[in-house]
């Protein structure tokens, strides 16, 4: 099965009467009164947003040996990117607090830091830096920074451990890290040059503080000299692997470059199945980001495109739904990126009914399967908005199918179409193409698609193949050309966005001394998608409690990833006869599952 598949739904636009051809001219919108509504389908929705001479116009590249299409009017690579965003000028990029930083102001900033980089740190093309912080304004100028430098970002997870974070300078061969002042604190004493922002207090010994570095830079500042290709490395995100170690997913300048106009293109193609002219689709847009920028997400499905689209991106400290509502109230916020969990709390907040959210017009969530009555619970809220249910991964650069207006209504169990520059395909048992309509492991390839894995060449050779990836979820594509996520190929659990590899938890639970055997499997959660369950086989005569284990793990595994539901049993777990944990069994026997 390839991509562009095809749907006999319909669009609507307002065109000037006297306009001979079918599709909206590229002037300025008509007034509604010297409209008339013209009816598109979806595949002449993708024709008009992607003919020559228009920003979504494709082009073909060869990456990683392979021919693949990309968007023509991508930036090349950041620096492109960065240095085109210095056009926005004194239009805010950033809002944190009361805080608020220009396109112009961001650009001094990462372009200052960028030289101390070079300079004082000697960091060179491909070297890697590290960013661990919450999401501050220095989170986005950290990355800017070391990406127009050359070298390679590493955002590593603020929520992890000591000895996690330590994991992924160590896997990453990270010799500096951009820090907050409790990570950095975190961190202190570890084998690398440590860059400290808002220290709270004394910085650790050995760390300068990021505004010295910076100082005051004036309009004459300038980007450190370093040429770059689409193909060169950019970026080590990590995603935990079903072994429990965690893999450094490896992306490129052309993977980073092209991000923003596959946002772009999901939010006209939204508005113009939904009726409306996709030329406005990025008018005035002003996004809450509810999850963190160490996220592909946050970083690439919203940062990146708002720094392209010259938009404001609004950032929290920390999730919280009615901080998000007080947000949209004064901030005056027009879309919220984030998952399925953030929309059911916001949603299901008792004070929403006393702010003012009339300025919210989308609601793009992703990360975790979305229940169908998240939708009617956003219709019954927000009548008349336009929610979008999008997928992607880690190893997709964020969004790669989305699901949008009307086809969202009435398929709300899909993830939509993929993007014009991105193929799927689903590969039934036995390894052939699987007919429409069968369940088989959905694989991908295109643009967004990184290369493979950080030093890990036998994990990129099982996943990246003749340049397909295949994702690990099991998938069915209908007669419709819908994309609809069965279920995880994957031993993973989901909650609330954040990915829990069940390995990596039974890891830890078996260093417990009374822990004789151990299996973590997903428990369905109304709000979180699901939440970490563990069956657990004791030890003879060791007493053991949830709470014994919980404390145990404190410090072991990142909080997210401790179980919230534990079932305690002396007796043999269910295995078949390769020795594996039969986690259907299991299911069923602890929650009665079918």
């Amino acid at each position: 099965m390839q991509a562009h598949f095809r749907t006999p739904g319909t669009a609507t636009f307002g065109c000037p009467r006297a306009h001979t051809g079918r599709y909206p001219c590229a002037g300025p919108p008509v007034p509604a009164a010297h409209a008339e509504e013209i009816t598109l389908t979806h595949d002449e929705v993708e024709s008009l947003l992607t003919a020559p001479g228009r920003l979504f116009e494709m082009t073909e590249a060869e990456a990683g040996g392979h021919r693949i299409r990309t968007w023509k009017n991508a930036p090349a690579h950041f620096r492109a990117l960065l240095t085109a965003s210095r056009r926005h000028g004194e239009r805010v990029f950033l809002r944190y607090e009361d805080e608020r930083v220009t396109f112009e102001d961001h650009f001094r900033r990462a372009a200052a830091l960028a030289g101390r980089l070079a300079g004082e740190y000697g960091v060179a093309k491909g070297d890697r830096v590290a960013i661990a912080m919450r999401n501050y304004p220095e989170w986005v100028v950290a990355f800017s920074a070391i990406l127009a430098a050359g070298a390679v970002a590493v955002p590593l997870n603020a929520w992890w451990t000591r000895r996690e974070l330590a994991f992924g300078l160590a896997d990453s061969g990270t010799a500096v890290l951009i820090a907050d002042g409790e990570r950095a604190r975190l961190m202190a004493g570890a084998d690398v040059r440590i860059i400290v922002t808002r220290p709270d207090g004394s910085p650790p010994p050995g760390a300068a503080v990021l505004a010295d570095l910076i100082g005051e830079p004036t309009a004459e500042v300038a980007l450190p000299e370093v040429d770059l290709t689409p193909d060169d490395p950019a970026t080590i995100f990590y995603t935990s692997g079903t072994t429990g170690r965690p893999k450094g997913a490896l992306g490129s300048q052309r993977n980073l470059g092209q991000a923003p106009l596959t946002v772009g293109y999901s939010l006209s193609r939204g508005a113009a199945m939904r009726g409306h002219d996709p030329r406005r689709a990025g008018r005035r847009r002003v996004t809450l980001l509810t999850v963190p920028l160490f996220h592909v997400t946050g970083c690439f499905g919203t940062m990146l495109s708002a720094m392209f689209g010259g938009t404001t991106v609004v950032l929290m400290y920390k999730w919280d739904a009615g901080q998000a509502l007080r947000l949209i109230e004064r901030e005056r916020i027009t879309g919220v990126t984030g998952t399925p969990t953030n929309a059911w709390q916001l949603m299901a907040h008792p004070g929403f009914g006393d702010h003012d959210v009339a300025s919210l017009g989308t609601l793009f969530y992703g990360g975790a399967p979305a229940p169908p009555r998240l939708l009617t619970r956003i219709r019954d809220r927000l009548p008349g908005r336009a929610p979008s249910n999008v997928y992607g991964m880690t190893e997709t650069s964020a969004l790669i199918i989305d699901n949008g207006g009307g086809a969202y209504s009435d398929r709300p169990d899909s993830v939509g179409r993929p993007v014009p520059v991105v193929d799927v395909r689903i590969i039934a048992p036995g390894g052939a193409n699987a007919r429409p309509g069968e369940v088989g492991e959905l694989c991908v390839r295109g643009a967004p698609v990184v290369g493979g894995y950080w030093n890990r060449p036998e994990a990129t050779a099982e996943s990246f193949a003749g340049g397909w990836f295949r994702t690990g979820d099991l998938a069915r594509v209908g007669e419709d050309g819908l994309v609809y996520i069965v279920d995880r190929v994957k031993d993973m659990v989901i909650r609330g966005g954040e990915n829990v590899y069940c390995a990596e938890v039974e890891a830890a639970l078996f260093e417990h001394p009374a822990v004789r055997d151990a299996a973590v499997i997903g428990v369905p959660h109304d709000e979180l998608g699901e939440e970490v369950g563990a069956v657990i086989r004791t030890a003879p005569g060791a007493p053991l409690a949830a709470g014994d284990l919980t404390g145990f793990l404190r410090g072991r595994i990142a909080p997210f990833k401790i179980p919230a539901h534990y079932w305690f049993r002396q007796g043999e777990l269910p295995r078949n006869p390769g020795g594996k944990i039969v986690k259907d069994l299991l299911r069923r026997e602890v929650l009665g599952a079918t």
